[in-house]
């Protein structure tokens, strides 16, 4: 069986890390993205990994533009503490309604007095990063995957 390569409609398996220019860690772990501009991984990171094949390693800088974009202070907003479900803690996550009225996760920031302050935003947001993976795995993507646009199994999404 010869070694597939990474083009359109390939589910690609990643072995990553992240840390800030500094060099602080921010994640790692692996995950699984169908490619070819589904904006399911960084595009900068998919051009990278364009016509590569298993075993192959990248490490690059991303913009804050290219990682998770500028952070977006109207995405901050605070609800009184009696609107907040009893349980969630600092850190945790909660489905509320965004600016536009359609459902969005907030991460929780602080719970101060009668106020919970909820932040829209992605917690790396505003952050330029470090982007550093190994592919582990190339497969053709299964067309149900890309009629869903997203990779489906054990590192991919779970419905």
């Amino acid at each position: 069986m010869h070694a597939m390569n990474i083009t359109k409609d390939t589910a690609v398996t990643l072995a990553y890390k992240m840390t800030d220019l500094k060099g602080k860690p921010l994640g790692a772990g692996t995950t699984a993205y169908l490619h070819g501009g589904y904006d399911n991984i960084f595009a900068k990171v998919e051009a990278a990994l364009e016509g590569q094949a298993a075993g192959h390693r990248i490490a690059i800088e991303l913009s804050v533009a290219d990682a998770f974009g500028e952070r977006d202070e109207a995405l901050v907003r605070s609800i009184p503490k009696a609107e907040f479900p009893p349980g969630v803690k600092v850190g945790g996550q909660l489905q509320s309604a965004g600016p536009d009225g359609s459902p969005m996760v907030y991460n929780v920031v602080k719970i101060k007095g009668p106020e919970v302050q909820l932040d829209g935003n992605h917690p790396l947001a505003g952050q330029a990063l470090r982007f550093a993976a190994t592919v582990k795995a190339v497969r053709a993507a299964s067309a149900e995957e890309i009629a869903h646009r997203h990779v489906h199994g054990a590192h991919g999404h779970q419905h």
